[in-house]
């Protein structure tokens, strides 16, 4: 079932044409990329997504309501959480403290019953608290919800964003580069917790990730965008093996050369073969 679709969404800015008319579909439940050199209009799609950016043309729809151009706050209370590029933390305020602003849009008091605080607010509040401290546990941060989120090494700073994600109860969760500038040990560590949180959560995921390594041994479908446009879709295998995908990344030398050792392989093969 599809649970996020975006149909001949175009976004311009000016005479830049940013992403253009594209069809993409998120199943429930499963675990996709959507990859593409820099400049070719992966974060836009996430912007659009997210409520950041209105779509210029087409149509974004989640669990089959239309989003295109819905505010990020109403975006967020429909179930899409999302992480960031470069990290967007509160700085100043604790690990716990970001959560629970994350956890938000969920709470039912209002300002009047933060100011009088009655026994319901109260109880609320304990409650968010106590979940709060249970998903920094979740992705590793456990006993860390009082230090500065600054003060954090930037793998826990990653990990963090992720936590305050979860706070918002999403049901699509948009993670936008989670191991750049990751050492291979919180590589490692960070593609485990995603696959935990779609496998042990059910949150279906939606990725843009530059290491291919990451992209390749987690996705089930992936999405490839050079220049705004869709040039190739498919499993981890088929994208790999796409010569229009080989030649965004690497120009048209590289595939022509991967054409030409295919060749070569395959004459050398029948050599042998007739040699036999």
């Amino acid at each position: 079932m599809a649970l996020l679709e975006a149909r001949k969404i175009t976004k311009q800015f000016g005479g830049l044409t940013a992403v253009n008319d594209l069809d993409l579909v998120i199943e429930k439940g499963m675990i996709a990329s959507l990859i593409g050199p820099n400049g070719a209009g992966k974060t836009t799609f996430f912007n659009m997504v997210s409520g950041f950016y209105k779509p210029t043309a087409g149509h974004m729809l989640f669990a089959s309501k239309e989003i295109g151009g819905l505010r990020p706050n109403r975006v967020t209370a429909q179930g899409i959480g999302r992480t960031f590029q470069n990290i967007r933390l509160f700085a100043n305020m604790t690990a716990l403290e970001n959560v629970l602003v994350g956890m938000n849009c969920r709470l039912k008091a209002g300002w009047v019953g933060s100011l009088l605080r009655p026994p319901a607010v109260v109880q609320e509040e304990a409650k968010a608290r106590e979940h709060g401290l249970e998903l920094l546990a979740y992705v590793g941060l456990g006993g860390k919800g009082e230090i500065v989120a600054k003060n954090l090494p930037y793998g826990l700073q990653r990990r963090l964003e992720i936590a305050r994600a979860l706070a918002t109860d999403p049901k699509l969760l948009l993670l936008d580069e989670p191991t750049a500038g990751m050492n291979p040990q919180e590589t490692v560590d960070a593609t485990a917790l995603i696959k935990r949180v779609r496998d042990e959560l059910g949150i279906t995921i939606l990725l843009i990730e530059h290491d291919m390594k990451v992209v390749m041994g987690i996705s089930e479908r992936i999405t490839v965008l050079d220049y705004g446009s869709k040039i190739a879709e498919g499993t981890p295998e088929q994208v790999r093996a796409n010569p229009k995908v080989i030649e965004a990344y690497l120009g048209k030398g590289a595939t022509a050369g991967r054409l030409e050792m295919r060749r070569v392989q395959v004459g050398q093969g029948a050599a042998t073969g007739a040699g036999r």
